[in-house]
């Protein structure tokens, strides 16, 4: 029986930077022979962030979040999964507010306030957490290292790779206002040297992933 690796795209631009990387990612996981299933969040059905509702401090509900809406079937299938990669863009020195959704619902309902047992999830999984930005590799290096350990703690063992210095547009010359603080050329050139090692490298976590898993 192959292992089941969910992907999941926290980013809105379907063929660029993130959602390119996760697809890299997804592919070496098959090539490992793990089975996929993908969930664009942006694409999903109406869904919030945590409500702090606390039905997921019951007993018979602990590990699940007893809110029904889009993001359901996503925690559903991360609970019955081998392994998770996730993937969202930076904005405004921040993951997504689609990714902040997941996250907040996927740690909660594993979060006990029991000094004893702080995590109730029944096993861990593997994480690969993917983030791409437009400023350097380098910076966000706190808050990619407070997502590991969280994650880590609450989900399974997790590394993070990071696409920095990322192409945004394909002509940087057709916005309405002119880009300054970017060299477009510099952008392109990295894009067509740099971005595609990072596609191999993201391509060999995800067999990675799924042979740990």
């Amino acid at each position: 029986m192959s292992k089941t690796i969910v992907v999941v795209n926290a980013g809105p631009r379907m063929g660029w930077n993130t959602e390119t990387l996760l697809s890299e990612a997804a592919r070496g996981a098959e090539s490992a022979g793990a089975s996929i299933q993908r969930f664009d969040l942006f694409r999903l059905e109406r869904y919030t962030g945590c409500i702090s509702c606390f039905g997921c401090k019951k007993e018979r509900f602990k590990g699940h979040c007893i809110c029904r809406d889009g993001l359901t079937p996503v925690l559903d299938a991360i609970r019955a999964s081998d392994g998770l990669i996730i993937g969202s863009p930076n904005y405004l020195g921040e993951l997504t507010a689609s990714f902040r959704a997941l996250y907040e619902r996927l740690i909660f309902q594993n979060l006990t306030y029991n000094l004893e047992t702080p995590c109730c999830s029944e096993r861990a999984i593997p994480v690969l957490l993917m983030m791409t930005s437009n400023a350097p590799d380098t910076s966000y290096q706190g808050l990619l290292q407070g997502y590991r350990q969280t994650l880590s703690r609450f989900v399974g063992p997790t590394q993070v790779f990071v696409s920095g210095d990322t192409l945004q547009l394909k002509d940087y010359g057709k916005t309405d206002w002119p880009w300054t603080m970017f060299d477009p050329a510099a952008k392109q050139a990295r894009h067509e040297t740099v971005f595609p090692e990072e596609c191999r490298a993201a391509f060999e976590r995800g067999a990675a992933l799924a042979a740990q898993g």
